[in-house]
């Protein structure tokens, strides 16, 4: 068996299932915005005031995005997934390689 591309489709697998999950890009900021506070604040658990701060700072500079700087206005959930979803997969292959580790 090929390992790495077992661990590639478990990879997307796993972004697939968290995005069904959270029904919908926006709300998919909940799954990031407190894993990029708690790395932002250095604390044991993320923090909840660094979270809403953060997630609303995204939310509106992906509208802003969204509505403003491309020459077709899109969907707000696009742009928030175009702008998060790298992060949640480096996550995850990070975490995936210190766990085989």
């Amino acid at each position: 068996m090929r390992v790495d591309r077992a661990r590639s489709a478990l990879l997307l697998t796993a972004v697939g299932l968290a995005a069904i999950a959270t029904a919908g890009p926006i709300t998919f900021v909940a799954l990031v915005v407190p894993q990029v506070c708690l790395r932002l604040v250095g604390s044991a658990r993320p923090p909840l005031l660094a979270s809403t701060v953060y997630g609303a700072l995204l939310l509106r500079t992906s509208d802003v995005i969204a509505r403003t700087m491309l020459p077709v206005e899109l969907p707000v959930g696009i742009i928030t997934a175009i702008l998060v979803a790298p992060y949640l997969i480096w996550l995850l292959v990070r975490g995936n390689r210190t766990a085989g580790a």
